[in-house]
């Protein structure tokens, strides 16, 4: 199935681990699980990757953490506004993934 994105580069395959997209070994595919139609497939994610992931994010959160207030406002704002921006296309993916219809 072919999803009809604005912007395709919001649909990623790959995981993000460590400020990286990796390419795993091995996939999984997403269906629709209301119609069972192929969304895409995903790279299958392992106990060594999940590690990597853990200890990236602890590492994160040290820097987070130092940040002053009003700049972690700044970035969670910019976030909101990129899923704004982008809400459509959001909802199309959600809403496949999930079984619904985008009218939900």
């Amino acid at each position: 199935m072919s999803l009809k994105l604005q912007d395709p580069n919001l649909l990623r395959t790959q995981s993000f681990i460590n400020g990286q997209w990796l390419d795993n070994g091995g996939s999984l595919a997403v269906t629709n699980p209301a119609t069972g139609a192929l969304i895409t497939e995903v790279g299958i994610v392992g106990a060594a990757e999940t590690g990597q992931a853990i200890a990236a994010a602890d590492v994160a959160m040290q820097g987070w953490k130092s940040r002053p207030a009003k700049e972690r406002a700044d970035i969670l704002r910019r976030w909101y506004e990129l899923i704004m921006a982008n809400q459509e296309d959001l909802a199309v993916i959600m809403t496949a993934e999930q079984g619904k219809v985008l009218a939900e």
